[in-house]
């Protein structure tokens, strides 16, 4: 290791206020272990050994800047790297929602007692990290580097925004000490599709530097996207954070730079050093980081209170897939029937599915009531319910009388939406004969008995 290095190492511990014995003594102290004495020791004692804050200012342009922007050096070894730290109180209203929700958010995930990817029970709101990276591209690979790693986090009465900013490629190793001696203190990592993006991104440039920064935490993982693309990929346009901030949050960002931007400004950054150029990918990356907050709190209410009047049906009928893809098929039962009784567009498609749930509780009657009020609801009703009775009539209740008439039907209406759509499949339709002639040769042969 270099002189300068061992110095910097110490710089932490030395005060200006020691007179110039006291800190030879030290150097020398440091140098132990065969390090050789030069003549020029005393001229980079003075030169080199200063607080933190004093190395970086003074090696750091537009310094000014930086400050007021709220950002301070992070210094390792010969390297620095800038973390800038922005405090709301919890109080602070971000949307729809304040920050001070999380708490009641988590203690209603405790309270309820599901098993859910997105439950916060048993974990503090420091446990937390509302995380989210800026990168050199889109795509992943050891060439793509992240130059800023955002998070929030819930601390005492305030919520912090960090950014820790990459400002030359040679400081990635200092980058990693100053985000992982932070973001360590935290257990669950809570992102917006951080589980495919972001976090890989984080242990592909962890993996190159290995050797010189202790390991990344194994964290838990909830992943929003995922909540996101259940509960909305039919109603929203997209399910990019943008669209969901405007459409369910009541965030609205004013002069955004857009997220693909970043890369350009950042390259433009290492070009003039000028933080000013930085400004708006630094802006950006935390109203991403605030709005996971809001997100997680209004993802988790759908999903804990969804019996509410505000829950759309549509969103409901979303939620109910979802626990029932989870296996709680109590908790699904009940959001299908609350849009089954309804006279939304998508009762037919609930009770469809209520009638699927009841069968597999092996509950034929209920499953058939459901299905046969759904063939007399007004408008089209899908080939599916038919068939889905027909089975029922077939296997279980050994009624083929009724088990053909509703086959039947079912091929009617598969002709129908094959004749819309000009879509007949040759093999759909065998089947269907197939069956017919089946139940019919059953009849025959009751007929016979």
């Amino acid at each position: 290791m270099s002189l300068k290095s061992k110095l910097q190492r110490m710089k932490g511990h030395l005060s200006l206020e020691n007179d110039k014995s006291r800190e030879a003594e030290q150097v020398q102290a440091a140098l132990q272990g065969g390090a050789a004495e030069t003549a020029q020791t005393d001229a980079i004692v003075e030169q080199e050994v200063q607080t933190p804050d004093q190395t970086a200012q003074s090696d750091i342009p537009y310094a000014d800047r930086w400050q007021s922007m709220q950002a301070r050096p992070f210094v390792w070894e010969d390297e620095h790297v800038m973390i800038r730290e922005v405090r709301y109180p919890l109080r602070q209203q971000h949307g729809a929602y304040s920050f001070a929700q999380l708490h009641d958010t988590i203690a209603a995930w405790e309270a309820s007692g599901r098993l859910h990817p997105l439950s916060a029970a048993g974990k503090r709101a420091d446990d937390l990290l509302f995380f989210d990276t800026e990168t050199t591209g889109l795509s992943g690979g050891a060439g793509n580097t992240v130059f800023l790693l955002g998070y929030s986090r819930v601390e005492g009465e305030e919520v912090v925004v960090r950014q820790h900013f990459l400002p030359a490629p040679t400081a990635e190793v200092t980058l990693y000490h100053s985000f992982l001696e932070q973001a360590k203190q935290s257990s669950h990592l809570v992102t917006f599709n951080g589980k495919s993006f972001d976090w890989p991104q984080v242990r592909t440039r962890h993996t190159l530097i290995r050797d010189q920064v202790q390991a990344l935490p194994t964290f838990g993982h909830l992943d929003l996207l995922h909540g996101a693309r259940r509960l909305w990929k039919d109603e929203l346009e997209s399910c990019r954070l943008a669209i969901i901030e405007q459409e369910k949050l009541d965030v609205y960002r004013e002069d955004d730079l857009p997220g693909y931007l970043a890369p350009v400004r950042y390259f433009d950054f290492l070009h003039s050093k000028d933080p000013d150029v930085i400004q708006g990918v630094l802006r950006h990356n935390e109203i991403d980081v605030l709005s996971l907050i809001t997100l997680y709190i209004h993802v988790s209410r759908l999903l804990l209170m969804h019996e509410r009047e505000e829950v759309s049906q549509e969103e409901r009928y979303e939620i109910a897939r979802w626990y029932e893809a989870l296996g709680d098929g109590e908790t699904a039962l009940q959001a299908y029937l609350t849009v089954a009784h309804s006279d939304h567009p998508w009762s037919v498609r609930a009770k469809l599915a209520v009638g699927h749930l009841y069968k597999k509780q092996k509950d034929w009657k209920s499953a058939l009531h459901i299905w046969e009020s759904c063939m007399s609801s007004p408008g089209y009703v899908p080939e599916e319910v038919y068939i889905e009775a027909a089975k029922l009539y077939e296997h279980q209740l050994k009624d083929w009388e009724k088990a053909l008439h509703y086959t039947r039907h079912a091929y009617e209406q598969w002709k129908k939406r094959g004749s819309l759509l000009r879509n007949r499949s040759k093999a759909e339709e065998l089947a269907f004969q197939k069956r017919i002639e089946r139940l019919e040769a059953k009849e025959d042969m009751r007929g016979m008995l």
